[in-house]
């Protein structure tokens, strides 16, 4: 059951046949600063982490939730990938410690815990920080704001978490940022028939997957070009591909670029999520959706394939990734407005949570006019880590404009790449 997989977490890493390694200096990647010291090793769990320590260590550690969910086995240098993209960080004099989690697949309550592991692991590697700030990309924002909740504090009210970041985040929890892609495998459905083909296994497509079915990335690409030529020059589509692509982008609002990943995901990581987190109850719901922006909307909405969720799935999936709000620590985010993975409206749903609870004076938004996902401009990072450090430690909060300033004086450390701030952007929750 769910809840036996989210506490039984010794078990579990057994079963996953994951050893707990003893922690072991090791070679700094070669993008972080000379005189770097870097360790790993796996937690109590089984989940594997690397902590990076600059020579010039300022005292402050940044605790890391990475993106994802991964949905391969761990292993034990994934965390470098993360360390690696967020260098910018140990640059600035942070040291930086990243788990991978104990195993794969969808589990924000999980991965929250293996994030505050990590932090008590770098805490007795490094001694105790000045601050400690907890950051979060893609869905490890949800698992950084998950962690944030559950763990700013200890059970004295000593503060673990002093401030947080979160940047390109999945901030609608688990029932409010996956519905959109129920909504695409339905639509791709109707248009397409071919995933899956008629003379496959038939299977409601909230599932993503049979339970012991198996789909290649390259399988799925394959079927989408036969759909819908997407990966082909806009002249070398059929009309029929053509109509098909133009349909489906416009009904969903997924972005062309983003098209195969979108669908990658409500595959493989919706089949992790039904079979392996929800005893095989749907989460999703489009029961009384009403889609448009088709050539034949009547037609659409007449055929495509309808599904209602599972009261019980859906609380246990709201109970395992769903926010509060319910923050007591500093907390400024980082979004692009055209963000083809995390769609920006996510912020949006995220202020909303976050004021209802009446804790609106915690959050800055930032926003930039960049169309990426998993990296943003260098300087950008060092001003909203700069900006957390000052509110915190001078009780002065920040403005966008104070930190898109913050961002012009750190460019020139960083080969002069671009603060691409926005001022006076304020997304809107989708459907609204």
């Amino acid at each position: 059951m769910y809840f036996k997989m989210l506490m039984a977490s010794v078990a579990f890493a057994a079963v996953m046949s994951v050893p707990v390694s003893a922690q072991e200096k090791k070679e700094c990647p070669a993008s972080l600063p000379k005189g770097t010291e870097c360790f790993a090793g796996a937690d109590e769990n089984g989940a594997f982490y690397w902590i990076a320590r600059p020579q010039n260590w300022n005292g402050i550690l940044v605790v890391h939730s990475h993106g994802g969910p991964r949905t391969a086995k761990p292993k034990p240098d994934d965390p470098v990938e993360d360390l690696e993209r967020f260098a910018v960080t140990v640059e600035e004099g942070y040291a930086w410690a990243g788990s991978n989690y104990r195993r794969p697949g969808y589990g924000v309550r999980m991965a929250a815990e293996d994030t505050d592991n990590v932090r008590k692991v770098a805490e007795k590697l490094l001694g105790e920080p000045r601050l400690t700030l907890l950051h979060g990309q893609s869905w490890g924002g949800n698992v950084a704001a998950k962690t944030a909740e559950l763990y700013a504090l200890d059970a004295n009210g000593k503060t673990n978490y002093d401030g947080v970041v979160l940047t390109s985040g999945v901030l609608g929890g688990g029932t409010g940022s996956y519905g959109f892609r129920a909504d695409l495998r339905a639509v791709y459905q109707y248009y397409c028939r071919n995933h899956p083909r008629p003379g496959e296994a038939q299977y409601p497509v909230w599932q993503g997957l049979p339970e012991d079915g198996k789909m290649a990335r390259a399988e799925l690409e394959k079927r989408v070009d036969e759909c819908t030529g997407v990966s082909l020059a806009k002249d070398k589509r059929s009309p029929e591909q053509a109509k098909n692509l133009a349909n489906i982008l416009a009904v969903t609002k997924v972005p062309e670029r983003s098209l195969v990943g979108h669908l990658a995901w409500s595959t493989n990581l919706f089949q992790d999520i039904v079979w392996r987190r929800l005893d095989g109850q749907n989460p999703f719901d489009n029961s009384k959706t009403v889609y448009s922006g088709s050539d034949d909307d009547a037609a659409l909405n007449k055929g495509v394939e309808r599904f209602s969720a599972d009261a019980k799935a859906r609380r246990l999936l709201a109970y395992d990734a769903d926010l509060t709000g319910m923050i007591v620590a500093p907390t400024i985010s980082m979004h692009a407005m055209d963000d083809p993975t995390a769609f920006v409206g996510l912020e949006a749903q995220y202020r909303e949570t976050v004021a209802k609870a009446g804790n609106a004076d915690l959050l800055v938004q930032t926003f930039t006019d960049e169309n990426q996902h998993s990296k943003l401009s260098t300087p950008q990072y060092a001003a909203i880590f700069a900006a957390m450090v000052e509110w915190i430690e001078k009780g002065k909060k920040p403005t966008r404009t104070s930190i898109a300033d913050g961002c012009k004086a750190a460019s020139s450390r960083y080969n002069n790449e671009p603060c691409r701030f926005v001022m006076d952007f304020e997304p809107q929750v989708a459907g609204k």
